[in-house]
């Protein structure tokens, strides 16, 4: 199931927490070979972990995490916009409704059931938000993943070939691409909501949790 988590009320999940560092030190660090920092517990972090932004994490049935995205408002500092400012010709990104999306991270034994999900959350908070648009930056490896799961970006700028092509993208998330994400994730509208507000602690109707 998917949950929603602020960085300031991640000790409250410590399985969760723990595991999804060091997943995202396992996918950056060792498999993909990124020039990311791995503390002495095995987990990777950065200064935007600091800036208590908002995770969408699908959690294993045994507690752990199996995939995660972390959120962040462009009204404040971004990696686009730090880091990456050259792919967009020096122009910066801020707007209360671009939010930007980094740190996707699947765990080692996911599914693409579990990309197609993380998707699925991201639209949710898109739409309980009032947010347009995510904008993040990613390699050649996502595109064929993003075409899988129905949700392509919009290309604002690349640089490189091949493998080594880096891009910025801008994505916004229709109600057709809600039910197609939904049934790649096998997870129904009804559900996603409930999730969202289930993380949130707003009121769920009880037949809804019957079937959560």
């Amino acid at each position: 199931m998917l949950h929603y988590i602020y960085a300031d009320e991640l000790h409250m999940y410590p399985t969760l927490r723990d595991t999804m560092f060091r997943d995202r030190a396992d996918q950056f660090k060792r498999r993909l070979g990124w020039e990311v920092s791995v503390n002495d517990n095995g987990e990777e972090r950065d200064e935007y972990d600091d800036l208590n932004p908002l995770y969408v994490i699908w959690k294993n049935a045994n507690g752990t995490h199996g995939g995660s995205m972390r959120l962040l408002p462009t009204t404040g500092n971004t990696m686009v916009n730090d880091h990456f400012i050259d792919l967009m010709d020096g122009v910066r990104i801020e707007s209360p409704l671009i939010w930007e999306c980094t740190r996707f991270c699947l765990g080692a034994s996911a599914d693409s059931r579990v990309a197609a999900a993380l998707m699925l959350g991201g639209g949710e908070v898109m739409r309980q938000f009032n947010v347009e648009h995510y904008v993040g930056v990613f390699d050649a490896r996502m595109v064929r993943i993003y075409r899988a799961i129905g949700s392509s970006p919009e290309i604002l700028g690349s640089q490189g070939e091949g493998r080594d092509m880096i891009s910025v993208g801008l994505w916004e998330f229709t109600e057709e691409a809600r039910a197609k994400i939904g049934n790649r994730a096998k997870v129904s509208p009804a559900l996603s909501e409930f999730w969202f507000n289930q993380s949130f602690g707003r009121v769920i109707d009880d037949k809804m949790r019957a079937t959560a």
